[in-house]
Protein backbone atom coordinates (compact mmCIF):
# COMPACT_ATOMS: atom_id res chain seq x y z
CA UNK A 1 0.00 0.00 0.00
CA UNK A 2 1.48 3.37 -0.99
CA UNK A 3 2.11 5.94 1.71
CA UNK A 4 -0.12 9.02 1.76
CA UNK A 5 1.26 12.22 0.22
CA UNK A 6 1.52 13.80 3.68
CA UNK A 7 -0.29 13.82 6.98
CA UNK A 8 -3.08 16.43 7.02
CA UNK A 9 -1.49 18.32 9.92
CA UNK A 10 2.10 17.20 9.45
CA UNK A 11 5.14 18.57 7.67
CA UNK A 12 4.16 19.81 4.21
CA UNK A 13 7.70 19.44 2.82
CA UNK A 14 6.86 16.01 1.35
CA UNK A 15 3.46 17.08 0.02
CA UNK A 16 2.96 16.82 -3.74
CA UNK A 17 2.51 20.46 -4.84
CA UNK A 18 -0.38 19.36 -7.07
CA UNK A 19 -2.22 18.01 -4.01
CA UNK A 20 -1.58 21.22 -2.11
CA UNK A 21 -2.88 23.28 -5.04
CA UNK A 22 -5.96 21.08 -5.37
CA UNK A 23 -6.78 21.32 -1.65
CA UNK A 24 -6.44 25.10 -1.82
CA UNK A 25 -8.73 25.25 -4.88
CA UNK A 26 -11.32 22.84 -3.48
CA UNK A 27 -11.48 24.57 -0.10
CA UNK A 28 -11.81 27.94 -1.83
CA UNK A 29 -14.55 26.67 -4.10
CA UNK A 30 -16.49 24.71 -1.53
CA UNK A 31 -16.13 27.49 0.99
CA UNK A 32 -18.03 29.52 -1.59
CA UNK A 33 -21.57 29.62 -0.27
CA UNK A 34 -23.17 28.87 -3.65
CA UNK A 35 -21.24 25.64 -4.13
CA UNK A 36 -22.09 24.53 -0.59
CA UNK A 37 -25.77 25.32 -1.07
CA UNK A 38 -25.94 23.58 -4.46
CA UNK A 39 -24.18 20.51 -2.99
CA UNK A 40 -26.68 20.46 -0.14
CA UNK A 41 -29.64 20.88 -2.51
CA UNK A 42 -28.55 18.07 -4.82
CA UNK A 43 -27.78 15.74 -1.90
CA UNK A 44 -31.23 16.34 -0.43
CA UNK A 45 -33.30 16.44 -3.62
CA UNK A 46 -31.36 14.39 -6.16
CA UNK A 47 -31.36 15.19 -9.86
CA UNK A 48 -32.86 18.61 -10.61
CA UNK A 49 -33.41 20.97 -13.51
CA UNK A 50 -31.58 24.29 -13.61
CA UNK A 51 -34.68 26.26 -12.61
CA UNK A 52 -35.41 23.88 -9.73
CA UNK A 53 -31.90 24.40 -8.34
CA UNK A 54 -32.32 28.16 -8.70
CA UNK A 55 -35.56 28.06 -6.70
CA UNK A 56 -34.02 25.82 -4.02
CA UNK A 57 -31.00 28.11 -3.51
CA UNK A 58 -32.36 31.42 -2.23
CA UNK A 59 -30.69 34.57 -3.53
CA UNK A 60 -28.60 33.00 -6.28
CA UNK A 61 -28.69 34.83 -9.61
CA UNK A 62 -29.06 32.96 -12.88
CA UNK A 63 -25.54 34.07 -13.85
CA UNK A 64 -24.00 32.82 -10.58
CA UNK A 65 -25.94 29.56 -10.79
CA UNK A 66 -24.65 29.02 -14.34
CA UNK A 67 -21.05 29.82 -13.35
CA UNK A 68 -21.14 27.63 -10.24
CA UNK A 69 -22.71 24.65 -12.01
CA UNK A 70 -20.19 24.92 -14.86
CA UNK A 71 -17.28 24.94 -12.43
CA UNK A 72 -18.76 22.03 -10.49
CA UNK A 73 -19.21 20.13 -13.77
CA UNK A 74 -15.61 20.91 -14.78
CA UNK A 75 -14.37 19.60 -11.43
CA UNK A 76 -16.40 16.41 -11.85
CA UNK A 77 -18.77 17.19 -8.98
CA UNK A 78 -21.98 17.33 -11.03
CA UNK A 79 -23.15 15.61 -14.16
CA UNK A 80 -25.15 17.67 -16.66
CA UNK A 81 -27.58 15.64 -18.74
CA UNK A 82 -29.31 17.09 -21.79
CA UNK A 83 -32.48 15.18 -22.70
CA UNK A 84 -33.28 15.28 -26.44
CA UNK A 85 -36.81 16.64 -26.18
CA UNK A 86 -38.37 19.87 -27.37
CA UNK A 87 -37.69 22.13 -25.60
CA UNK A 88 -34.45 20.51 -24.39
CA UNK A 89 -34.51 19.46 -20.74
CA UNK A 90 -31.25 19.82 -18.83
CA UNK A 91 -30.79 18.18 -15.45
CA UNK A 92 -27.97 18.14 -12.93
CA UNK A 93 -27.03 15.52 -10.38
CA UNK A 94 -24.10 14.92 -8.11
CA UNK A 95 -21.47 12.50 -9.32
CA UNK A 96 -19.96 9.97 -6.92
CA UNK A 97 -17.09 12.43 -6.49
CA UNK A 98 -19.52 15.24 -5.66
CA UNK A 99 -21.29 12.98 -3.18
CA UNK A 100 -18.06 12.19 -1.37
CA UNK A 101 -17.23 15.91 -1.17
CA UNK A 102 -20.68 16.63 0.23
CA UNK A 103 -20.15 13.88 2.83
CA UNK A 104 -16.75 15.31 3.75
CA UNK A 105 -18.25 18.73 4.37
CA UNK A 106 -21.14 17.26 6.34
CA UNK A 107 -18.75 17.43 9.28
CA UNK A 108 -18.69 21.22 8.97
CA UNK A 109 -22.48 21.32 9.36
CA UNK A 110 -22.29 19.01 12.39
CA UNK A 111 -19.53 21.13 13.91
CA UNK A 112 -21.56 24.30 13.33
CA UNK A 113 -24.65 22.78 14.94
CA UNK A 114 -22.65 21.55 17.93
CA UNK A 115 -20.90 24.89 18.45
CA UNK A 116 -23.58 27.40 17.44
CA UNK A 117 -24.25 28.69 20.97
CA UNK A 118 -20.54 29.00 21.79
CA UNK A 119 -19.88 31.00 18.63
CA UNK A 120 -22.89 33.24 19.16
CA UNK A 121 -21.78 33.91 22.78
CA UNK A 122 -18.25 34.67 21.63
CA UNK A 123 -19.52 37.06 18.95
CA UNK A 124 -21.80 38.84 21.42
CA UNK A 125 -18.95 39.23 23.93
CA UNK A 126 -16.64 40.55 21.22
CA UNK A 127 -19.26 43.00 19.95
CA UNK A 128 -19.76 44.31 23.52
CA UNK A 129 -16.00 44.80 23.97
CA UNK A 130 -15.71 46.61 20.64
CA UNK A 131 -18.71 48.84 21.42
CA UNK A 132 -17.04 49.98 24.68
CA UNK A 133 -13.88 51.12 22.93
Amino acid sequence: MPAPAAAPHGDHADLDPRVEALVTEVIGRVADKWTMLILETLIEQGELRFTQIGKAVPGISQKMLTQTLRQMERDGLVLRTIHPVIPPRVEYRLTDLGGTLAEAFCGVWLWAAANLERIEASRAAFDQRVAKR
